[in-house]
């Protein structure tokens, strides 16, 4: 019986032990899940505060690669002169900014970037020179100014004769006043000698063509027979072949003639090339007329363009001389036969100049400040020989046809 009673002690102390276990076991589950709820509740509870106190939640470090592209920027920004910009990428620098691409994605990195923008400052390239090295084409030139049967009136002139309310203002306001000459300003190509002479150009005249010459400035008055007067008219001269070259014919001008009549019904059909005179003998076919090259007009074909290839040539022998020299040389030599160009001059009572001019306005063409030395001299002249021009139209147009002619004295004109 004791036995009995013993065993079942035992197992009611063992049960007792188990529980009491259990119930520890619990307790202490319980309180490490409070635990770790109070803990929880704490880290909300101070992310919240740090917010709302503007400090943001706490960072972990930033990986090491990030580090070292920062530290590149800091050492690309101490690098850098004290007075140079950082590149600022926009649409202006897409303008002057000649940059190169391999047409790859590229990585997106800030290294990647800054070895871009330091290529693109290194080959910025002014405006001017880019428009400097802009290829010009002639030939598309030539093809809208010229008239149905590819004839251009053309001229050539440099900053100096090209500056506002000087030779070029008067010469296009002379088409505007002309008889029957609005309509040969819509054929008219400039060359211009230069830079400057070039926009201003374009700033008046819808067809303009910049000449340039390879260490030449052609740019100030070119006083005759002094500089680089030679050259100038030279190039001039070897220009006016290659239009010949290209097809077209021209009549050429200087832009110091005012323009009062169409010219060509005074030209031949049949013509090849005709000259102005400084003094005209009264026979257009005489070699003993005094050229001028201030007006010329050359019809393109084999015959003209081998004259001028002889006329280029002839330079050689009679060195420190300009074309219109050698021109009246070959001439009176006689141009050689198997050219077959026939030579012809213009008559002044219809293509005069100051140093010989018609009287009678009713016939007169052009008028050139030819025989005057200085360009305020032959600007004044010319102002003066326009005002005479809208005088004459002006009493014509009211049937007043008395005597009347160019004023004297002038500075130029007698």
């Amino acid at each position: 019986m004791y036995s009995h009673s013993s065993h079942r002690a035992s197992r009611y102390l063992l049960g007792l032990a188990t529980s009491v276990r259990a119930s520890r076991s619990m307790k202490s589950a319980t309180s490490l899940l409070l635990g770790a709820a109070l803990a929880t509740a704490f880290f909300l509870l101070y992310t919240s505060v740090r917010r709302d106190l503007g400090d943001g939640p706490a960072r972990s470090p930033p990986p090491r690669w990030t580090q070292e592209k920062g530290e590149d920027s800091v050492r690309a920004a101490a690098d850098r002169p004290n007075n140079q910009e950082p590149v600022v990428k926009g649409e202006q620098e897409k303008k002057d900014v000649v940059t190169s691409s391999d047409g790859g994605g590229g990585d997106g990195s800030s290294s990647h970037q800054q070895k871009q923008q330091h290529q693109q400052q290194q080959i910025v390239m002014p405006a001017e020179q880019q428009q400097k090295e802009k290829p010009q084409d002639l030939a598309d030139l030539l093809r809208r100014a010229a008239t149905a049967d590819r004839t251009v009136l053309m001229t050539a002139l440099n900053e100096a004769w090209a500056a506002p309310g000087s030779f070029l203002d008067l010469f296009l306001e002379s088409f505007r006043h002309g008889e029957n000459t609005a309509y040969l300003v819509q054929h008219l190509l400039v060359v211009a000698m230069d830079k400057k002479a070039f926009d201003r150009c374009n700033a008046v005249h819808p067809f303009c063509y910049w000449f340039r010459v390879e260490g030449m400035d052609f740019a100030a008055e070119q006083k005759y027979m002094k500089g680089d007067y030679l050259e100038m008219m030279w190039n001039r001269n070897k220009f006016q072949q290659t239009i010949l070259e290209l097809g077209y014919t021209f009549l050429f001008t200087d832009v110091d003639i005012l323009w009062f009549r169409d010219p060509f019904p005074r030209i031949s059909p049949t013509a090849q090339l005709v000259m102005s005179s400084d003094f005209f003998v009264g026979d257009p076919d005489s070699v003993g007329n005094y050229p001028n090259g201030g007006l010329l007009y050359v019809k393109s074909c084999a015959g003209t363009i081998g004259f001028y290839k002889h006329w280029q040539s002839s330079r050689e022998r009679f060195p420190g001389m300009h074309e219109q020299y050698v021109f009246d040389k070959i001439v009176k030599e006689g141009v050689p036969p198997h050219l077959g160009t026939k030579v012809q001059f213009l008559d002044t009572n219809y293509f005069g100049g100051f140093c010989q001019h018609g009287n009678d306005l009713g016939k007169v063409c052009t008028m050139h400040a030819n025989c005057c030395v200085g360009l305020e001299n032959k600007l004044f002249d010319l102002k003066n020989v326009l005002e005479d021009w809208k005088t004459y139209k002006a009493r014509a147009a009211v049937g007043n046809t008395e005597y009347f002619s160019w004023r004297v004295p002038g500075r130029c004109i007698h």
